[in-house]
């Protein structure tokens, strides 16, 4: 039964569109060579599509409220070297880190699937931070020297309660490149 609706509700729906007749400028048809170019009234529906850009993909897209908050925070490499930076909110760290010359990988590009992004957060912002989604913390797991305090930097999005945070550098990390080449960000 529920088969029998679904074929009937797939020929209405090609019953449909063969009776649009778009304007041929912009008919996928018309890409095929299969638009006739019939105008008999029928005009293709205008839609507008919306996008959403998830909390680990913010990027450089934040409110205008946000974007004039500026974020101190401070990056401390495996040397120890102090690395002092200033960010606007919603900007994401591993993003940051690339900006101003961090020796941070992040071989995944932000896209959740590697450890390469492991950093130790300062005590006190720690607790800032939203908790990690499971997938975070699938990724962690791979991450050598794991403590507490560690999270990935691309899924830190600087807000300015997150203002003065320090982020250290893990000594190691489980590198996808081999042979002293260092990575470039896109």
């Amino acid at each position: 039964m529920a088969a029998s609706a679904a074929v009937r509700s797939g020929v209405s729906l090609t019953q449909r569109f063969v009776r649009v007749s778009p304007d041929c400028s912009i008919c996928p048809l018309y890409r095929l060579n299969a638009c006739t170019g019939a105008t008999d009234g029928f005009t293709a529906p205008s839609r507008r599509l919306r996008t959403s850009i998830g909390v680990w993909q913010s990027g450089d897209s934040s409110s205008p409220e946000e974007e004039e908050r500026v974020v101190n925070v401070v990056y401390i490499d495996r040397c120890g070297q102090r690395i002092p930076v200033q960010a606007r909110a919603g900007e994401n760290a591993l993003h940051l880190a690339h900006k101003h010359g961090v020796d941070l990988e992040g071989a995944c590009e932000a896209s959740l699937a590697c450890s390469t992004c492991h950093v130790y957060v300062s005590s006190e912002h720690y607790e800032k931070l939203p908790e990690p989604e499971e997938r975070e913390d699938d990724m962690l797991d791979m991450a050598p020297m794991l403590q507490e305090n560690s999270r990935l930097g691309c899924q830190i999005v600087l807000t300015p309660e997150l203002d003065g945070m320090e982020l250290m550098l893990p000594k190691v990390t489980r590198n996808f490149y081999v042979d002293g080449h260092l990575p470039k960000p896109h």
